[in-house]
């Protein structure tokens, strides 16, 4: 049974997650049992931009966090392949720094089986730069475009579609965003003091991906870039122009590499999805 780590008493491995990787023994197990397979439809109508132009300043290792590995595979690999494996995804665009655009592809791409046509754009300053950086590399022809964080590797190509398919399915509905109810005790704070506690009920933390009918989110953009407006997400573009956004439940374990310790917690729920696969009970925990 492998050893619990408590980063409260062995603070180290929030500095060093790579110290986790012995505990975490992913050789042992069958790496097959979680391959995806690529699909492409005959006619897909929906593009995949796959934002991985953040520093990860805040995750404290060189060269960020889009190409650490988890299970022999960089964390943009595990995202970029579920996408890969929706047949109405045409087309991924993967927005990284420019300069570093041909050590992602050796890195994360081109060793794996993509099926999927994939291009690289260029990241801007912020967000919202590198996901129009993106929008630029999506033609006319595709309905639909899906908005994803790269380093949120345990998204499932189910939720992708679902996702896809709720905007579809709604013909009113500009555009889905996938979120989790907040299930923490919320606080409005003024310098310092509670000024009160709202209903979490109506709280949900927003995930990726997000899917927008591909013209009201070109719009959105012009409008955005027009106004000066920087929104904290692709969806509050579309909001400001009073569109309507759907949500779609999200699963807990759909975690964005941040901090060193979410390394932790995603190498815990990869080890756990093999172990399922494999059929095993024992977690090991």
């Amino acid at each position: 049974m492998a050893r619990i780590i408590d980063p409260i008493y062995e603070p180290s491995v929030l500095q060093a997650p790579d110290l986790l990787l012995s505990d975490f023994d992913f050789d042992m197990l069958q790496h097959p049992l979680l391959e995806l397979q690529g699909k492409v439809d005959k006619n897909p109508k929906t593009a995949a931009i796959i934002l991985a132009g953040g520093t990860g300043e805040r995750f404290g290792k060189e060269g960020g966090k889009q190409l650490v590995e988890i299970a022999g595979k960089p964390i943009l690999t595990w995202s970029a392949e579920a996408f890969d494996a929706v047949g109405d995804i045409g087309l991924i665009v993967i927005v990284c720094p420019e300069e570093r655009q041909s050590e992602y592809l050796h890195k994360a791409i081109d060793p794996f089986p993509f099926v999927t046509p994939v291009v690289l754009a260029p990241a801007g300053s912020i967000r919202q730069e590198s996901a129009f950086s993106g929008l630029e590399y999506v033609d006319d022809s595709f309905e639909f475009v899906v908005l994803h964080d790269g380093a949120r590797p345990l998204i499932s190509p189910e939720l992708i579609e679902h996702t896809i398919n709720t905007v579809r399915g709604n013909l009113d509905a500009d555009g889905a965003v996938v979120a989790h109810p907040a299930v923490d005790t919320l606080k409005v704070v003024e310098d310092g003091m509670i000024m009160g506690t709202p209903d979490r009920s109506v709280f949900w933390n927003a995930q990726t991906p997000q899917v927008f009918r591909s013209g009201i989110y070109r719009r959105a953009h012009a409008a955005a870039l027009a106004d000066g407006f920087v929104g904290t997400d692709d969806s509050s573009l579309i909001e400001r122009l009073g569109g309507k956004v759907l949500v779609v439940e999200g699963k807990r374990d759909n975690i964005k590499l941040t901090v060193p310790e979410d390394y932790i917690l995603l190498a815990a729920a990869v080890r756990m999805m093999y172990l399922k696969s494999a059929g095993g009970d024992d977690m090991g925990f």
